[in-house]
């Protein structure tokens, strides 16, 4: 069975990291699903929503020039329902077009990203030690290839 991008196929979760988690596929090969590609909603902690040995639908979301499977477990549902009638936050019901000339009277819909500064510093500090211990999982992975005969 030749998997591509675009495929959407049943694994079983390998190992968990701070950035995502491991997931064996079938002919022996294994890919990553990032931590942002595990739900819909904000995912704080991978071991919130995963354990080792759990199995999962994924959709392959892209193939890099190395081999490497990046997967996702969101794309491989359906999105949680938006909801419905009535008029949203910034006063225009679903669907309605803005008014012409722009802002005269418009209000801004209240912020979904954190306000204070540290909640804004918290979350940016998340995301570069989950891009941090990526980078430092790959080298290693990398400098064991190479080394060893």
């Amino acid at each position: 069975m030749e998997f591509g991008v675009g495929s959407i196929l049943e694994g079983k979760v390998t190992g968990i990291t701070k950035f995502g988690a491991f997931v064996s596929l079938p002919e022996n090969k294994s890919g990553l699903v990032h931590i942002s590609e595990i739900a819909y909603s904000y995912v704080s902690d991978v071991k919130d929503h995963l354990k080792e040995g759990q199995e999962v639908k994924v959709k392959v979301i892209g193939i890099d020039e190395n081999g490497r499977i990046n997967l996702s477990i969101k794309k491989a549902m359906d999105p949680p329902p938006r909801p419905a009638g009535g008029p949203r936050p910034g006063g225009r019901p679903n669907g309605a077009p803005r008014a012409a000339g722009g802002g005269a009277g418009f209000r801004r819909a209240a912020p979904q990203e954190p306000t204070s500064f540290e909640d804004r510093l918290k979350q940016f500090m998340q995301a570069s030690d989950s891009k941090l211990s990526e980078l430092r999982y790959m080298d290693k992975r990398g400098s064991r290839r190479g080394g060893r005969k």
